[in-house]
């Protein structure tokens, strides 16, 4: 489960503890994680069933995750015609809103269908409405959030948020395949500004040109990142960070209703722990990553954020239970 790669300090006191010695969730007084990315409706197909209009996009995904540990300060876009009901839905799990525009305009709208095998999804139509022009300019109340998530958008975005912040103490983006094709110099110079950089496998060999996953976060930390998270999908996700590797399960869940949004909601319930936990990040990290791998494993059990919605705190920590079981050897 642990694999070092350097020699770990002398300093004892300094050690980060195995997950085993960890609390499952603490329960203190959490600080505000401010979160940008996409804010959408989503039309989902899969083989059986079709969801028109699904509240999604990966800060939604990421917001509603992060909330269920912390408050949240959104940070996206949405046209006239988003529904009424969603910026109520927001409001109720602890979301601030200030930073959230509402132009004249469509709303970012995703269509997509899902084979049998839900691990292959084909993009049917993609209407940028109003995200199209996007320009975040954050409140200056956002301006001093200790926690950041730069969620899926275009790397040149998450830059403009990154300049407007004060001193934030941790840093964490993901990003995806079409960004590395078309907007490689932007990604490439928000990395090594970043505490944390996600991304899944195959965008990972295809940045650093490794197979290898482990030889993959190695030359992803050399360009800047203190803390790397390769996703594997239902094989789980690899932590990689200055004391070495943590191995995360994928929960292993009997049926998958709809994946679409599974990674923003492990990045959101991962930051979302981070912002709530006592001590230095090295010592709550992969104690993060098991909680964000519950959150994400309920967003399969329902289209769109509809499971996320229903979960409760007991829930959660059942399931993180049962994942600290299933790695406990």
């Amino acid at each position: 489960m642990f694999a070092p790669l350097a020699k770990p300090s002398n300093n004892t006191s300094t050690a980060a503890p195995c997950i085993d010695q960890i609390p499952i969730l603490t329960r203190v007084i959490p600080m505000s994680v401010l979160i940008v990315g996409s804010t959408a409706l989503d039309s989902i197909k899969t083989p059986r069933t079709r969801k028109p209009r699904l509240l999604g996009g990966s800060a939604s995904h990421a917001a509603l995750a992060a909330s269920l540990f912390a408050p949240v300060r959104l940070v996206g876009v949405v046209g006239t015609d988003f529904p009424r009901r969603y910026l109520q839905l927001y409001r109720r799990h602890r979301i601030d809103l200030e930073g959230l525009q509402i132009r004249d305009g469509k709303t970012f709208h995703w269509s997509g269908q899902y084979e049998v095998n839900m691990d292959h999804r084909r993009t049917l139509r993609t209407e940028l409405g109003v995200f199209e022009t996007f320009s975040p300019d954050l409140p200056p109340a956002y301006r001093h959030t200790p926690w950041v998530l730069l969620a899926n958008i275009a790397p040149s975005l998450q830059i403009h948020v990154l300049n407007q912040m004060t001193r934030p103490r941790f840093v964490a983006a993901d990003t995806m395949d079409l960004w590395l094709n078309i907007a490689r110099d932007d990604l490439n110079a928000l990395i090594p500004r970043l505490d944390l950089f996600v991304l899944n496998e195959s965008e990972a060999q295809q940045l650093t040109r490794k197979t290898n996953v482990f030889q993959a976060a190695q030359s992803l930390h050399r360009l800047g990142p203190r803390y790397v998270i390769i996703k594997k999908g239902q094989h789980g996700a690899v932590l990689s960070g200055p004391r070495g590797l943590f191995l995360a399960p994928a929960y292993p869940l009997p049926s998958v209703v709809d994946p679409t949004g599974a990674g923003d909601s492990f990045l959101g319930g991962l930051m979302g722990c981070l912002a709530q936990a006592r001590g230095p990040v090295e010592s709550n990290l992969r104690r993060a990553v098991i909680c964000g791998t519950a959150v994400a494993s309920f967003c399969c059990e329902g289209f769109g954020l509809s499971r996320t919605l229903r979960l409760r705190r007991p829930q959660l920590e059942q399931r993180v239970r049962e994942l600290r079981h299933l790695t406990r050897f």
